[in-house]
């Protein structure tokens, strides 16, 4: 059972645990490579949750912890990064991300456990959550150290003392209401030109983006601007067709998956389709996040954090661009333009 490094050993708990959604035996799918594959985010999950990350973690993830600190929080709370999740013997803890408000000066300790034996700690001071607060933390796991942003401002980096390819669990405890955890990889386009990807929120309040969903672009596109949307595909679907408009509604961008051919391609203002090369993605209850970077000249293409190159589309028609539109078999989590 998880506990605070140096605390004591906590009574029986229930925990709650999140599983894959078994395919019928007769459901078959073209062969997907893992980098391709997200995992759908949880909302609302009852704390203790623990709960598989699929495939692992490697460099690349990134997890979003979307939660609030109770107003009553006299303790602490941690994000556990697992190697298993055994009750008994205690599975080694790869990064224990541990905030503690029961001082005078509220602090995160970060720590290691391995064989049982909890490494040297690491604090860090000026913890950045208020009570009562919603707050948005980003573990972006990189080769060799784990960054933490809290909304959106770097907070710690800690460096790896077991494998990362060993951690293959996620655990949360303590005094912290959880409002949605996201596995996401991180936007091929912004790595390398900023310390964080941008961490966008899950969509919570109800009613959820109802589809179709029209979002207005009042500037147009321009070159650095950056079109986020992440859905889950409905039972029984037909299409996801994303289109930018104008002001007369034309459509000079298109991208639309069809399900009938199980194809995503660009299509034209007079229809013609373009065919992008890469596995699809788009079967039912699959999650997944487009991404749409406009560039001088164009847009490119992300689908769950790979590239898939890009669309030519003249900078005057970027710029006259007013509307995207989203239609189709899909449930929206989050659109961002």
């Amino acid at each position: 059972v998880s506990q605070p490094s140096g605390g004591r050993a906590p009574g029986r708990r229930i925990y709650s645990w999140s599983c894959p959604t078994l395919m019928s035996p007769e459901e078959k799918l073209d062969p997907i490579p893992d980098s391709f594959i997200l995992q759908p985010p949880v909302f609302h999950p009852v704390v203790p949750y623990v709960t598989t990350i699929f495939g692992g973690l490697h460099a690349g993830k990134m997890v979003m912890l979307q939660a609030v600190v109770p107003l009553d929080a006299h303790s602490r709370f941690q994000v556990d990064f697992q190697c298993g999740c055994s009750l008994c013997p205690r599975p080694d803890i790869a990064f224990h991300f541990n905030p503690r408000f029961h001082t005078t000066k509220p602090h995160v300790i970060c720590n290691t456990l391995h064989g049982g034996r909890w490494q040297r700690e690491a604090r860090w001071p000026h913890l950045a959550l208020q009570k009562g607060s919603s707050f948005l933390i980003l573990f972006l796991f990189g080769n060799e150290e784990v960054k933490v942003s809290v909304n959106g401002q770097h907070f710690l980096h800690f460096r790896y003392r077991l494998p990362l390819s060993h951690v293959d669990t996620l655990g949360i405890f303590g005094d912290i209401l959880v409002e949605a955890v996201g596995f996401l990889n991180i936007n091929p386009f912004v790595e390398g030109s900023r310390e964080y990807p941008a961490g966008h929120p899950f969509l919570l309040m109800s009613p959820r983006l109802e589809v179709p969903c029209s979002q207005a672009l009042p500037q147009g596109l321009w070159p650095g601007q950056v079109i986020i949307v992440r859905a889950l595909v409905l039972q029984e679907p037909k299409h996801f067709t994303l289109s930018l408009r104008d002001q007369a509604s034309r459509a000079p961008v298109t991208l639309r998956a069809s399900f009938t051919d199980r194809t995503l391609a660009w299509i034209s203002p007079w229809g013609q389709k373009k065919l992008i090369s890469a596995p699809f993605l788009f079967y039912p209850q699959r999650f997944f996040e487009v991404l749409l970077l406009c560039q001088e000249g164009g847009l490119k293409l992300a689908l769950n954090g790979q590239g898939l190159g890009a669309t030519s589309v003249n900078q005057q028609a970027l710029e006259q661009l007013r509307e995207l539109r989203i239609s189709g078999s899909v449930q929206l989590y989050c659109v961002h333009s």
